[in-house]
């Protein structure tokens, strides 16, 4: 382990062989911050905005998850304020969701620190869930639809839910994802990008713009949500839809967490159909206005747009590079259609 410190550009700036190998350094240090049995396994299964690890007693076969947080993406209250919203959704029976684990001095958020790291990096365990990831290629209209109930329960949970005085989470609205303080980077900077199609996103970016301002942000539409119901966060077990990785919940339209689950396959013939099953069970426990559904589309391409700027600014990671250019190209049709549609 080295002994020097590195700062926070420094550590980004290092080859993603070297991150990798300091952040599975602190992961392996990090679990003895819990009560946990000795000689677990601390394997890596996910590396996106934070590292993902896969924790395993080899005598008894029990998991759990380990999440190291990226250094500076969210503040310790920010992290908390997710878990209390999990913690919330858990125990009123609304969603099946992990819990987190206390660490040995009983708080659920721990820090771990690395001599070649500038500063602590936050850390969260959760117990593990049974269950699989949907895949693209399975008939997802089943689950498509208990997904629209799951969500619903979410939604109608917010709306009554008191938040503590100190809840604190980003606000992903079109300044904060299209616009001009952008989360994930900008659109502009995507894989592939050239002239033609800066231009024809960019009319895109603008018609969205107009349509979410006229849709506004009442309360009736616009509230605390999930903002990642992608495929890779949910779970399916049996006949359950289990819902994990809250990082990125924060304040958005309700009804862009109907665009969430077809992430990064936005172009696929079957999407309208999956939306419509999850509208299907989202109707079950909420009486959704016509108006709000007519304004998917437009969530959609926001996402779609807000993903080529994630996978821009992200591209050490390996779902970016599964994207990669491809991914821009593909977008060319989907707003050449919404543009045709809506403009």
């Amino acid at each position: 382990m080295t002994e020097h410190t590195t700062s926070a550009t420094e550590f980004d700036a290092l080859p993603h062989d070297e991150q990798l190998k300091l952040l599975a350094e602190l992961s392996r240090s990090a679990v003895k911050l819990y009560d946990l049995p000795a000689g677990c396994s601390v394997d890596l299964i996910n590396l996106s905005e934070n590292a993902t690890y896969k924790v395993e007693d080899p005598s008894t076969g029990h998991r759990w998850a380990l999440r190291v947080h990226r250094d500076g993406y969210h503040t310790d209250t920010a992290i908390r304020s997710e878990l209390a919203w999990q913690r919330d959704l858990r125990d009123k029976k609304v969603i099946i969701t992990p819990a987190a684990v206390p660490g040995l001095d009983g708080d659920i958020l721990q820090k771990a620190s690395h001599p070649a790291m500038p500063r602590p990096r936050n850390v969260v365990l959760f117990d593990w869930e049974t269950g699989s990831e949907p895949g693209v290629n399975e008939d997802l209209r089943a689950p498509f639809e208990v997904l629209g109930e799951v969500t619903a329960r979410m939604h109608q949970h917010v709306r009554s839910w008191q938040r503590p005085a100190w809840f604190e989470r980003l606000t992903w609205d079109f300044d904060t994802s299209l616009g001009d303080r952008p989360h994930w980077g900008r659109w502009r900077d995507g894989m592939g990008m050239d002239s033609a199609k800066r231009d024809l996103f960019g009319k895109t970016v603008e018609l969205i713009g107009q349509r979410l301002a006229a849709f506004g942000t009442g309360d009736d539409r616009f509230g605390l949500i999930h903002c990642d119901l992608r495929l890779a966060n949910l779970l399916v077990d049996g006949r359950d839809v289990k819902v994990i990785d809250f990082d990125d919940c924060g304040f958005s339209w309700f009804m862009y967490d109907a665009a969430t689950p077809v992430s990064f396959y936005e172009h696929l013939p079957e999407v309208p159909d999956l939306i419509r099953h999850w509208l299907i069970g989202y109707r079950r426990v909420i009486d959704l206005p016509q108006a709000d559904e007519d304004e998917i589309p437009t969530f959609v391409m926001l996402r779609r747009l807000l993903l080529v700027a994630w996978i821009g600014s992200h591209s050490e990671t390996e779902l970016a590079q599964s994207m990669g250019i491809e991914y821009t190209e593909q977008t060319v049709d989907l707003c050449k259609d919404y543009m045709r549609k809506f403009g």
